[in-house]
Parts: structure tokens; sequence; C-alpha cells
């Protein structure tokens, strides 16, 4: 299975991240990449850009080294009604939103961490229209009800994210990331597998998560960024230009 995009990465903006917009679209082209997505935390995470960072994000080309270069973000979900930490008018602007849990975010002081509230904030974020990824769900900390919610993130046209670091760094999670996969893949459910990547030498390399997929015979076909006509297609449901010829 070949991976044309790379829709989950981060910039020095990030701070906790190592490489700018320019190094990151370079290794993409050297790579081959058709697109890339410049997600960086949003702002509520410590260290990151705040408001006018992602409304000046216009000024980055849309295509760029002959490489597609989405303008988004990595939005953090604040509560259990799942919140995203920008405003609904910033969002809009973006092309592309992953929304994620960090520790470190998540307001906890109404809500505590449980099964059910997770999968009551996973059944919230989608009723979100600016979401196009749910990030790395599959953090043991929260843990919800994935044969109840996938579907209706699927019905949604909320994409499921396979996050390669899980399987570099994070390997707690990948149980759970099995998990997802085999419920996507009896539900129906698109996915997309992307790297978190922080650095340049990280960028489009999905060896963990194609090598999972590969061993549970997930069909491509569900793999949104599994090719360029599934990802263009993709691009195009939403209304999102495609990279200039």
């Amino acid at each position: 299975m070949k991976i044309i995009a790379d829709t989950h990465t981060h910039t020095i903006a990030s701070t906790h991240a190592y490489a700018t917009i320019t190094e990151m679209t370079a290794e993409a082209a050297r790579l081959g990449l058709y697109a890339i997505a410049i997600t960086d935390h949003g702002p509520k995470m410590p260290g990151s850009p705040q408001v006018w960072y992602f409304n000046n994000l216009g000024a980055v080309p849309s295509t760029f080294m002959g490489v597609r270069v989405l303008k988004g973000i990595e939005a953090n979900i604040t509560d259990f009604e799942a919140h995203l930490d920008l405003d609904d008018n910033t969002l809009s602007s973006l092309e592309w939103v992953v929304a994620s849990i960090h520790d470190i975010t998540l307001d906890q002081s109404k809500k505590q961490v449980s099964f059910e509230n997770c999968t009551e904030l996973y059944l919230n974020a989608a009723k979100n229209p600016y979401i196009n990824v749910i990030g790395h769900c599959g953090t043991p900390a929260y843990k919800f009800d994935y044969e109840r919610v996938l579907p209706e993130l699927g019905a949604a046209g909320k994409l499921i994210e396979i996050n390669d670091s899980a399987f570099k760094n994070n390997k707690s999670s990948v149980p759970n990331c099995v998990e997802i996969a085999k419920v996507c893949k009896r539900k129906g459910v698109p996915i997309i597998v992307n790297t978190d990547a922080h650095f340049t030498t990280q960028l489009g390399r999905f060896d963990g998560s194609v090598a999972m997929l590969e061993e549970i015979g997930f069909p491509e076909e569900l793999v949104v960024n599994s090719s360029v006509e599934r990802f263009e297609k993709c691009l195009s449901e939403r209304n999102i230009r495609l990279r200039e010829k």
C-alpha cells in the first residue's frame, strides 16, 4: 500500500517541532508526496501559535515545490462537548482541521475521563462541521465505544486517523489502533494514514501503519490517501482545491 499524502504535520510554529514549512515541503517533494497538511497545534497547547498565525496561513502557496500544501491546524478538543480552541470564523478559513485530545488541553473540571464520557465526546465531535480528521484516537486513556462511534464519525464525513507515531513512540496505543482499524474495515468507515511528523525525518514514513493495515487485510479503497485519485476525490467532496497541474 502506497500513501501519497501526509496530512498531520508540525513545524517550528508549534515550538516542540523542529522544521519550517519550507523544509517540510521540500522533504515532501523529495519523497514524491502529492500533498501535505500543515497542522500546527491550536493555541491552547503551551508554546503553540495564536490565532493570527492561522489567519495568515493564506500567505503560503497552495502548491509549493510541486506539493499541494493544505493550510490547517491540529485543534485541541477542549471539553467533553468537543469544543475546539479556535473560533468558528478562523476554523472556516482553514482547509484542513485535525481534532485531537491532549492531556494538557482537555478541561476535566466538569466531567472526568471515562469510557462513557469519551464516547460522548467523540459523538459530539461528529456534529462539528469544521473537523476533517479525528486525530490519534487510539490513545488508551481516552478509549471509547468504537463500534458505536466510528460509524457515526464516518457518516458525518470525519476521517479516522491511523497515526504512525503510535508504532514508533506510543506503542501502548497500537492495540487500540488495530481494533479501530478492524472496526473501520468491518463497518466501511474511511481512514487516513498520517505521521504526526515533528521533523523532516518523520515526514512520509508510514511503515508501521501500512504493515498493520496489510496484516489485517484492510481494503485500500477505504484509505483515502492511498492514491492520488482517492485523495483528490476526498478533497473535491469537501470543496478543497486540488494541486495545480
